[in-house]
């Protein structure tokens, strides 16, 4: 497996937003979609705003292959879910940490459709 670097990982960690392009069943790349990053330690994760309601998600779901981009890095990955709650629970806090001048945004972020929508990023 492929790991970030640390120069990829602290780039696209500091960028505010981040484009997600996954790919669709016939191989393209929907259009990007900016959200919001975090990281947790070596990692990187997604959500989606409005849980699985979220076309970019949904694409990202079926798929789990596309492209992101933020602080000047662009990055094919594989979407990874991830189920482990101590995990989203440090999510909740970097993104508290990192957007918690958008309260009203944030809340979202951190109720339950957003958290069952956690994905994470691994390089591919």
């Amino acid at each position: 497996m492929t790991a970030w670097t640390t120069d990829e990982l602290e780039r696209i960690a500091a960028a505010d937003e981040l484009d997600v392009a996954p790919r669709r069943g016939d191989g393209t790349l929907r259009e990007p979609t900016t959200i919001w990053v975090v990281r947790d330690g070596d990692d990187l994760f997604v959500r989606s705003y409005r849980g699985d309601g979220g076309a970019w998600y949904r694409t990202a779901r079926a798929s789990h292959t596309g492209r992101v981009s933020a602080g000047g890095v662009t990055k094919d990955v594989t979407f990874a879910e991830e189920a482990d709650p101590a995990v989203n629970d440090r999510l909740d806090a970097a993104y508290h940490g990192k957007y918690g001048r958008y309260s009203d945004y944030v809340a979202p972020m951190v109720a339950a459709p957003a958290r069952a929508s956690t994905l994470r990023l691994l390089p591919r």
